[in-house]
């Protein structure tokens, strides 16, 4: 007997990249080992951010031109304010690839990853 499996959708949209990005960063900010830098740290201002990381996110998956701005810039302040380690980008990693394979699955999700990692290497990189 052949098991019901939902079919997950690529990363299409915008409204897509929206609704994961909302995901993603509700799971973060609870998260017991990185969530302070979302809450104590920059206490984000999650209506003016979630914009901005999606222009950031619709950039990548999508090659469109919105986002004004410079990751690394901002993470060098947050990383003044409370130093980001190693184990902070891997759990940043996990949350990201665990929301991203609960929502969507296809070659816009699988880059989304594989994006994930090398940005986040290169903060680490950067950074550390």
């Amino acid at each position: 007997m052949e098991q019901d499996r939902e079919v997950k959708k690529d990363v299409k949209s915008r409204e897509d990249i929206e609704f994961f990005v909302k995901s993603f960063y509700e799971k973060a900010k609870q998260d017991e080992l990185i969530g302070h830098f979302f809450t104590d740290i920059v206490h984000l201002d999650m209506a003016r951010h979630i914009p901005l990381i999606c222009d950031f996110w619709e950039g990548v998956l999508f090659q469109k031109a919105v986002y004004k701005g410079n990751p690394l810039v901002i993470h060098r302040d947050l990383h003044s304010k409370s130093k980001l380690e190693k184990k902070h980008f891997d759990r940043w990693l996990t949350l990201f690839d665990e929301t991203m394979d609960t929502m969507h699955s296809g070659s816009k999700a699988t880059l989304a990853k594989t994006r994930a990692v090398s940005i986040a290497t290169v903060l680490q990189i950067k950074l550390c």
